[in-house]
């Protein structure tokens, strides 16, 4: 063709075109609201009660510690992205700091942790879902919600984000509502059916377990933060880097604001010690009103929160699955992308992962899939000591071009490695959680293993 070569320059100017539109399809308050989405799941409608029943009323206490970290962490991954132009997120920076191996364990331990999580997501709300049809099996609902979560993803960066953000606002929302609801029956407006509930409604006693019971609960209540590294593997989407800082204040400031507004409204509605880890403590809450339908409600609010927590977390694993890719750390053919921007190898290969992990899920008996989730909440919650690590190493080289400074540097790079550390350990007073702690370090020594046998050449 006499002008093949112009047309083979009109669409690579095309596609680089829509790559570039690719990157630019989310703002800061919509990334904002991505977090909220992946963050706030069925661990905080249902697991919080085991939290309540561990600690008592101590658990707001926990929370705000868990808050803090989390800001902590946040901050110090901003400052690394916004005075950092290397893509990858927090696993280049561990990259640049510690060397390579640092960059491919934390990248996939983030990436199988993620599957699990996942995992544990869908079979919970296949769970949930066979409450209304309970002759359906569970694995015929496991593959329904997979589908969907994978063709959101497929719908690329800006859809995901407008459906994530309405999840979003669905959750809070509902948290806002029940804040309001609690709110006036403390101050009398209105009164429950029940008068027993009433008579030890209120906190007479914050530490009932000592503080060896909020110590234990520290774990569980961290694993309800555990998605905030979203943040750092979606902001590159934004079109400027800087914005990051906006949308990580705003979704900090609202998680920890609703979580423990909702919990004080909880824990002063009714007596702790009836909460009951297999009942959402929110509708042993409302229990005492004979709402109709309370439970069908809380059951469709908590599907939709395990469901956006699971969508977002294949969207943060399989972004970090292309940069492991960029990095030589998997199969190069996983970076590609579509028109849409999508990594659609890297879906694929997550989702076979999804399926092996899925299938599991229901060969091995409860207690020993218990062992396997508890230790991808404990390799998510480890990451978050590799990203504050990386900032007390890499802060330094910042000095000369610095835009964003993480607060109270480096005391609080070094006091959330001690609250991280402190909240991990609390983990062996539970005989299941020592267990997923051992799950958790023979996983991260097979990551390292592989690591040291593919790379032993090079």
């Amino acid at each position: 063709m006499k002008h093949h070569h112009l047309v083979k320059q009109a669409v690579e100017q095309k596609k680089n075109k829509q790559i570039k539109k690719g990157n630019e399809t989310i703002s800061w308050w919509q990334l904002s609201l991505i977090g909220i989405g992946s963050i706030i799941g069925a661990g905080f409608f249902l697991g919080t009660g085991l939290s309540i029943k561990t600690a008592g009323p101590s658990v707001l206490i926990g929370y705000f510690i868990a808050g803090i970290t989390t800001y902590f962490v946040f901050s110090a991954l901003a400052e690394m992205t916004v005075n950092d132009t290397e893509t990858g997120s927090f696993r280049a920076y561990a990259k640049k700091a510690f060397g390579h191996s640092a960059g491919f364990l934390s990248g996939w331990m983030y990436w199988l942790s993620g599957l699990l999580i996942m995992s544990s997501e869908i079979v919970a709300l296949s769970t949930f879902t066979q409450y209304w049809f309970q002759n359906f099996p569970l694995w015929v609902f496991s593959i329904i919600y997979a589908s969907l979560g994978f063709g959101i993803n497929l719908l690329g960066v800006k859809n995901f984000g407008q459906i994530e953000s309405l999840f979003a606002i669905v959750k809070v929302s509902t948290l806002v509502i029940f804040i309001g609801f609690g709110a006036l029956i403390l101050l009398g407006v209105l009164e429950p059916n029940e008068a027993s509930s009433l008579q030890d409604r209120g906190i007479s006693e914050w530490f009932p377990n000592g503080w060896k019971g909020l110590w234990s609960a520290l774990i569980f209540i961290f694993f309800s933060f555990g998605g905030i590294a979203v943040v750092g593997v979606a902001s590159s989407e934004l079109k400027h880097k800087k914005n990051i800082t906006k949308a990580g204040t705003a979704l900090i400031f609202t998680l920890v604001s609703v979580y423990l507004l909702s919990l004080y409204i909880v824990v002063n509605m009714v007596d702790w010690e009836v909460i009951d880890d297999s009942e959402s403590p929110f509708v042993t809450a409302l229990s005492a009103f004979h709402l109709p339908y309370i439970d069908s409600i809380f059951n469709l609010i908590i599907i939709s929160a395990a469901f956006s927590t699971m969508v977002g977390a294949l969207f943060s694993i399989s972004h970090v699955m292309v940069s492991l890719s960029e990095d030589g750390d998997a199969p190069k053919k996983l970076k590609e992308k579509n028109r849409r921007g999508v990594a659609v190898k890297s879906l694929l290969l997550t989702a076979g992962g999804l399926a092996i992990s899925i299938l599991f899920s229901y060969l091995l008996p409860d207690t020993m899939y218990e062992y396997v989730t508890t230790a991808a909440g404990v390799m998510l919650i480890l990451n978050w000591g590799i990203i504050l690590a990386s900032h007390i190493k890499l802060h330094p080289s910042y000095k000369d071009k610095q835009r964003f400074k993480a607060f109270g540097y480096p005391y609080t790079s070094y006091l959330g490695i001690g609250l991280i550390l402190l909240a991990i350990s609390g983990a062996l007073y539970h005989e299941n959680e020592r267990i997923g702690l051992l799950v958790s370090a023979i996983l991260i020594a097979f990551i390292f293993g592989t690591y040291k046998v593919v790379f032993r050449k090079k």
